[in-house]
């Protein structure tokens, strides 16, 4: 048993259609005459950004919908076919009660008309039923608004005039109330559309519809249609609003098991949503959850989302994760955003997580110590002292006089959050800003004022940070009057870090982790060392790497992380520090549009970064690179045919002029001992060389350099191509409507749900 559902307006995108329009080119030409302009060309180019008006929207939709059944359904009938608002002209459609030509007429003219009405909003609440959310019409004193969509249980647009609207999202918003106005410009299926619905109805009084071949389901009655009813049912689809919850739950009673959506996932969210809710009503007819004061983890300080049941979604999601390291960070949420290089990881970006309270760390990554500084100076110029913010702290394997300035940098400007990454044992820098932040509290307790947050991929590294600093070093700086006496002492009884983020497979360095092994080793290396060291009780250890979708970051909780930390999901928004055509080329990523290459920092060690794949040639050319480094041991011993291949294409100028710009680089950083280094050894200067190609493709990137589109080296991992489909076909599909702030408070709200349903589904189960 299938039902065939089509989406309406809303799920409209530029784009859409294009590889379906040259296989029918018949009903493409008719529809372009019927309409009076190049239909092909609004859907795909869309040059005079007409798609996202009314008039325009549904005729587009139409289309592509009708041209999409066709292409994947065929002569496999479904047993029933339905469509949300707009969408139910197709069902029809494809049901026979008209032609594709009719059809297209009787949704012009709709489009027409629905897009002459004016003076009234409509605006999503999320998280209420439709019980609680009439009371609360009632009880405001919303009288003038209508339910106009009952999408699914929780999910209900209202709609009205402008001003009513205006006044109901600000005091839902007031109230803690998950309220979204939407970008449409009248109220839709309200008593305000009455006299497009009477023109309508005018209209289609014209027309002839003939007997249905397959079942279709009314938004209108939420039952099967009848056939000498099509003319009013369309009608008063326009003033009526959309039972689509209740549709659903009629063919669920129907006994459809699958459903299968027109080009798009946003009806099949809803259905999963809808069908969820009746099988947990169908376990258990009262109130399910019965767990007060219990979590998943025996930690005491745990306060998971399962405590209460009582509370809404945007509280559940501030109740995940460890409530002692929200506590002590003084956040609202256990998410953290990881730092991205060369400030891809940006000043707005931190900004954006403090002010809604989440922990983002400045991507510091490759930056002078003079643009760290401006960027702390202006990150400190719009933040209050109320807010938290962390800085990155890279190792420097190779300049350690830098990682001590940077740590320097830090103490000037009192900055207490640091993330701690690449580190494979523990360096005087690091040491010493951990250590430099201890002191004694009146209750004698020892607060550490540096907090560190360790990114660690190998238990050995794990198991550094959670001992104390090194005696030796921390005897060295006491030595040097970098740190007191009591520091010293004190530094005996704490661990390097309170806060270990395991760091499984990720964009940019990785280890290719596996979460589902390397988080439960971490878990019991942290039990076994508490043996040995008492303090290690209080270290909290959470989760990166692979964290797109609500689902991977309800599973990091599942598993017991204290806190999450997303990375690639921040790198494709309005704040992410990288260039447009990298963020374009970023959105259309799936999972597997990912691949491994050399390192540019750690060439010779064969060092592993996840890229970029999709669209791009770096990954194939860096690998290329590494290749002829082990093959050969001087630029010289390569053939002719494969220098002239690497200067035209990798580099585009000659090696010696990339070996020129080198000199003049390193000797403007005073690094005269490289210079030297490699001209007494080939091998070297090969990789030098080698290791410009892989500074200047992370340069074209940032900088959007078009021209070196096909070099671009570009940091990412499979998250991001998850979060694009989880987000595909809403207004988060495109970059410019992403923001950090809001894509961490959905995905930790929607987590939240998905424990909550999850646990009253084991709660009610026998």
């Amino acid at each position: 048993m299938k039902v065939v559902m089509f989406p309406g307006q809303g799920s409209q995108y530029r784009g859409m259609g294009k590889n379906l329009f040259k296989n029918y080119r018949a009903e493409v030409d008719s529809a372009s005459t019927i309409l009076g302009y190049d239909i092909e060309e609004l859907c795909v180019s869309d040059p005079a950004r007409k798609l996202g008006k009314t008039e325009f929207t549904q005729p587009a939709l139409y289309v592509v919908n009708a041209l999409t059944y066709y292409d994947q359904i065929k002569a496999n009938n479904p047993s029933y076919l339905i469509g949300h608002s707009l969408g139910e002209f197709n069902a029809l459609l494809a049901a026979g009660a008209y032609d594709f030509e009719t059809g297209l007429r009787l949704v012009q003219q709709r489009g027409i008309l629905m897009g002459a009405a004016s003076s009234g909003g409509m605006a999503a609440v999320l998280g209420l039923n439709e019980n609680i959310l009439r009371r609360k019409l009632d009880s405001e004193g919303f009288s003038d608004i209508d339910i106009a969509n009952y999408n699914t249980p929780t999910q209900l647009v209202v709609s009205g005039k402008n001003e009513s609207i205006t006044r109901i999202v600000q005091k839902f918003d007031e109230a803690g109330i998950k309220i979204i106005p939407l970008f449409v410009s009248a109220p839709f299926h309200s008593r305000y559309m009455q006299d497009a619905s009477e023109s309508f109805a005018e209209f289609i009084n014209a027309f002839t519809f003939h007997p249905l071949r397959i079942p279709v389901i009314s938004n209108v009655t939420a039952s099967e249609y009848n056939n000498d009813e099509i003319k009013s049912y369309l009608s008063r689809q326009i003033i009526s609003s959309v039972k689509w919850t209740d549709s659903i739950r009629f063919l669920l009673n129907k006994g459809i098991t699958e459903f299968h959506e027109m080009g798009g996932t946003i009806l099949s969210k809803m259905v999963a949503e809808i069908k969820n809710a009746v099988e947990l009503t169908e376990l258990k007819q009262q109130p399910l959850i019965s767990v007060e004061k219990k979590s998943l983890i025996n930690t005491p300080e745990k306060a998971s989302v399962f405590e209460y049941t009582t509370v809404s979604k945007a509280e559940l999601a501030t109740r995940l994760g460890s409530k002692g390291f929200r506590t002590d960070y003084g956040i609202k949420y256990a998410y953290l955003a990881g730092a991205m290089y060369k400030g891809i990881a940006s000043k707005e970006m931190v900004i954006s997580f403090a002010k809604a309270g989440m922990l983002g760390f400045l991507g510091t990554g490759g930056m002078s110590l003079v643009e760290i500084e401006k960027n702390i100076q202006y990150i400190q110029s719009v933040l209050t002292s109320d807010h938290v913010y962390g800085m990155n702290l890279l190792h420097h394997i190779n300049d350690m006089d830098f990682e001590f300035k940077t740590v320097q940098l830090y103490l000037k400007y009192g900055i207490k959050v640091v993330e701690a990454a690449a580190y494979m044992q523990m360096t005087f820098p690091l040491v010493y800003y951990r250590v430099k932040g201890l002191k004694k509290g009146v209750d004698r307790n020892i607060i550490c004022d540096h907090k560190i947050v360790a990114k660690i991929s190998r238990p050995e590294v794990a198991q550094l940070f959670m001992s104390p600093p090194p005696e030796k070093i921390v005897n060295q700086l006491l030595e040097e009057g970098l740190i007191s006496l009591e520091q010293s002492i004190l530094a005996k009884s704490i661990p390097m870090s309170h806060d270990v983020c395991v760091e499984a497979d990720s964009g940019g360095h990785t280890d290719g982790a596996v979460a589902l092994v390397l988080l439960p080793a971490i878990q019991m290396l942290k039990a076994s060392l508490e043996k040995e060291h008492v303090s290690v009780k209080s270290i909290r250890i959470g989760l990166a790497g692979g964290l797109g979708t609500p689902q991977a970051i309800a599973c990091a909780f599942l598993m017991g992380a204290d806190f999450v930390l997303t990375g690639s999901v921040n790198q494709c928004t309005v704040e992410a520090g990288t260039s447009d055509v990298v963020k374009n080329l970023l959105q259309e990523i799936n999972i597997q549009d990912t691949d491994y290459a050399p390192a540019g920092d750690m060439f010779e060690i064969g060092a592993k970064v996840q890229v970029l794949k999709k669209g791009v040639l770096f990954p194939a050319r860096a690998n290329k690179l590494y290749t002829l480094y082990n093959q050969y041991n001087s630029l010289e011993e390569i053939p002719a045919k494969v220098i002239e291949q690497l200067e035209k294409n990798y580099f585009k100028k000659t090696l010696q002029s990339v070996w020129e710009e080198t000199v003049l680089y390193k000797r403007s950083r005073g690094d005269e001992f490289e210079i030297k280094k490699a001209e007494e050894n080939p091998k070297y200067k090969m990789a030098m060389v080698f290791k410009w190609y892989f500074g200047n493709s992370s340069r074209a990137a940032m900088e959007g350099s078009v021209i070196d589109k096909v070099n671009f080296q570009i940091h990412t991992g499979p998250a991001l191509g998850a979060f694009n489909q989880f987000v595909k076909g809403t207004d988060l599909e495109k970059w410019q409507n992403r923001h950090v702030d809001k894509i961490g408070v959905m995905l930790m709200e929607q987590a939240a749900s998905q424990l909550e349903e999850k646990l009253l589904f084991i709660t009610n189960s026998k």
